[in-house]
């Protein structure tokens, strides 16, 4: 089993982020997962999932949310540095930014690590691991558009939260599903959650 880093920020779209969460430790992987501040507050609006308290209680409850074993899942506060993932030593295979709010975006394509999320998904970018970007902004300015650019020219995957309509989807899992198999996908992982074209 692989080791992922899985980070939810302050966009809409959450579920993006639970999802792939659930599919990951039902797959049995180890988790890294950090969430920001608004993160956590968009997660409880969008989802109903409430976390508060420590790093601990998060960690805990997330533990029950998602099913997982005991020490499957590492829950750190944004705000700590001392977290694995703040460095490079630590083995992680792939990063996740699920969604990833344009706040979040011009830090990691600017350097700018004022958290752990940043330094992170910096760490991944120096260590030349695969980091992937989902973004959820609409419409695009031309920072965001630059910003994005420079993630690609540095080597990391950006997929947008665009879900498509020619599978027929009839619930909102059914978007859900389709933007986090892509991301499955760009990280090796084999799913049956995207519908595959068929000529």
């Amino acid at each position: 089993m692989a080791t992922y880093t899985v980070t939810l920020t302050g966009a809409s779209g959450a579920a993006y982020g639970l999802k792939l969460l659930h599919y990951l430790v039902n797959k049995g992987h180890t988790m890294y997962v950090a969430i920001s501040g608004d993160g956590l507050s968009i997660l409880r609006d969008e989802t109903g999932l409430h976390l508060t308290g420590s790093a601990k209680d998060v960690q805990v409850a997330l533990e029950k949310h998602l099913g997982a074993q005991e020490g499957q899942v590492r829950y750190f506060d944004e705000h700590t540095m001392y977290a694995p993932i703040a460095s490079g030593s630590a083995k992680v295979d792939a990063m996740v930014v699920i969604p990833c709010s344009m706040k979040t975006l011009a830090a990691m394509a600017n350097g700018y690590a004022s958290n752990l999320i940043e330094r992170a998904a910096d760490v991944m970018i120096k260590e030349k691991r695969k980091l992937i970007v989902v973004p959820r902004e609409t419409p695009l300015s031309a920072i965001h558009l630059k910003n994005m650019l420079t993630l690609a020219e540095l080597g990391c995957h950006l997929i947008p939260a665009m879900p498509a309509f020619y599978h027929h989807p009839k619930t909102i899992e059914d978007m859900t599903d389709f933007i986090v198999g892509r991301v499955l996908d760009s990280m090796g992982i084999e799913n049956d959650l995207v519908p595959r074209w068929q000529s």
